[in-house]
């Protein structure tokens, strides 16, 4: 067990403990979880974590409750690769620090998501076409999939950032919440997905590594895995 690392995901999560007036009582709330990997203590795989190295950065833009959630997957990019920015979504306000991130001329924006949903005037791309000192930026709605369709559809300073939509025929492994949709990806395949895009192989198959570890050490902790 050990303490939870010092990342983006993991201070909005302090943050909204912080704030709260009352426990989020997500599924399995009465667990002792290790606050490093938020699997069980007994099942604490934080030893495992890899650190990676990647040519791509990637933004976590989150729904309100996925940083308290302990079958977040957005917490394992931001786990395993350092350059991971993270954000809580509002409808009605912009964090100004995600703006500046959009605007920083060190970074190439895209939003990854389906192509069929892009604006009629914003640019579809299904390759991340590197920019000679810019560095690739890859943003990624966290949240289900309900909210996330919201979210890139109320989200006006998107509205001029390439979509990334990418074209697999991978099946979701993710087995800690239901789905309608075996081809919706949760959040950290979706990255790793992005990590192939980019030619960054080792890391790709290290993160998904990773991603399965964690499912089945949550799982292993589980009375009932979910049907």
């Amino acid at each position: 067990m050990s303490e939870h690392p010092d990342h983006a995901v993991n201070r909005l999560r302090s943050d909204a403990i912080a704030r709260s007036t009352r426990p989020f009582l997500a599924r399995g709330a009465r667990v002792r979880r290790c606050p490093g990997c938020q699997v069980a203590v007994h099942a604490c795989i934080c030893a495992e974590r890899p650190t990676l190295e990647s040519s791509v950065s990637f933004c976590l833009l989150m729904h309100a409750y996925e940083p308290l959630k302990p079958t977040n997957t957005g917490r394992l990019i931001a786990d395993c690769l350092s350059d991971t920015h993270a954000f809580i979504w509002a409808r009605t306000e912009v964090d100004p620090a995600l703006l500046a991130l959009l605007n920083d001329s060190r970074y190439q924006p895209y939003v990854v998501f389906p192509g069929e949903y892009a604006q009629p005037t914003q640019q579809v791309c299904e390759q991340i076409a590197v920019e000679l000192g810019r560095r690739p930026l890859l943003i990624i709605l966290d949240a289900t999939w309900t909210q996330a369709r919201k979210m890139f559809r109320k989200s006006p300073y998107l509205a001029d950032v390439p979509v990334l939509s990418l074209q697999t025929e991978q099946l979701s492994r993710y087995r800690l919440r239901r789905s309608t949709r075996d081809d919706h990806l949760c959040t950290v395949e979706v990255a790793s997905a992005c990590l192939q895009l980019a030619g960054d192989t080792a890391a790709a198959e290290a993160l998904d590594g990773y991603f399965q570890r964690f499912t089945d050490a949550y799982l292993s902790t589980c009375r009932k895995r979910p049907q």
